[in-house]
């Protein structure tokens, strides 16, 4: 029977639980403020459990003055996980921010469920229907099952944080824009030509009530276009949700 140092056990745990951490708090569904912090410590505890069997093996023994180091980094490159695979719904967030400015329901907010925060109800609405999409694809068992494997190709301890890793968690944060944009682009096209339409019907016929006319015009055309995209959200969501595991897979690489 081999003998373990309680030492080295509880280092195990506590380095795996550090790179759970960091998921738990911003990876998408997992990071949702609805979930309390109990719940949230308790399933980290239970995936610890679960994963020590198979990467404990692999850390080595160190002095207990590394473990802050080591805890850190393992934290961090959680974190870094965290964001690349949430980055799809700060897009989502972002489109649905822009659809409410052109079509006109900027100013009415609603309690988003998911952020606890108050937001427009287009929004709210990409939010809640990208997050059913999500659940309903399993991609929360996508983003554990890739966490559980980074440890075969970024042991703990191991991750160095280099410019190009840096770099790598800027480049996906910097792509919510265009995720936003590539969303809201079928009705922020609509709404654009209804308002050059509106423009030049004004200059042509100056007496119209353009002013009255023109905020129902764009909010019935939004909502036409809306509801006639949302049928291929699953599918286009669906790649974006691969991106965004892909990008994570890119950033862990970029640790190594």
């Amino acid at each position: 029977m081999i003998d373990i140092p309680f030492i080295q056990i509880l280092g195990a745990i506590l380095t795996i639980g550090s790179r759970l951490t960091g998921i738990m708090l911003f990876a998408p569904f997992f990071g949702s403020t609805v979930i309390s912090a109990r719940i949230k410590a308790v399933l980290v505890l239970a995936l610890t459990a679960m994963l020590y069997p198979m990467i404990a093996p692999k850390i080595q023994a160190v002095d207990i003055s590394q473990w802050p180091l080591i805890l850190a980094s393992e934290f961090m490159i959680g974190l870094a996980v965290g964001i690349a695979t949430n980055v799809i719904f700060d897009g989502i967030q972002m489109a649905g921010q822009i659809l409410s400015i052109q079509m006109g329901y900027s100013l009415v907010n609603i309690l988003d469920p998911q952020t606890q925060v108050e937001s427009t109800v287009v929004a709210t609405f990409h939010q809640m229907l990208a997050m059913l999409i999500f659940l309903r694809m399993n991609v929360h068992l996508w983003i554990l099952r890739g966490l559980a494997r980074s440890f075969d190709y970024l042991p703990p301890s191991t991750g160095r944080f280099r410019s190009a890793f840096l770099f790598g968690v800027l480049h996906a944060g910097a792509s919510v824009l265009a995720i936003g944009i590539q969303i809201a682009a079928p009705v922020l096209i609509a709404t654009l030509f209804a308002d050059i339409a509106l423009g030049l019907l004004g200059k042509a016929s100056p007496q119209l009530p353009l002013m009255l006319l023109g905020p129902p015009v764009k909010s019935a055309l939004g909502v036409a276009i809306l509801i006639s995209t949302i049928k291929f959200w699953p599918d286009e969501f669906g790649q974006l949700f691969l991106r965004s595991i892909d990008m994570a897979d890119h950033i862990l690489h970029l640790a190594n």
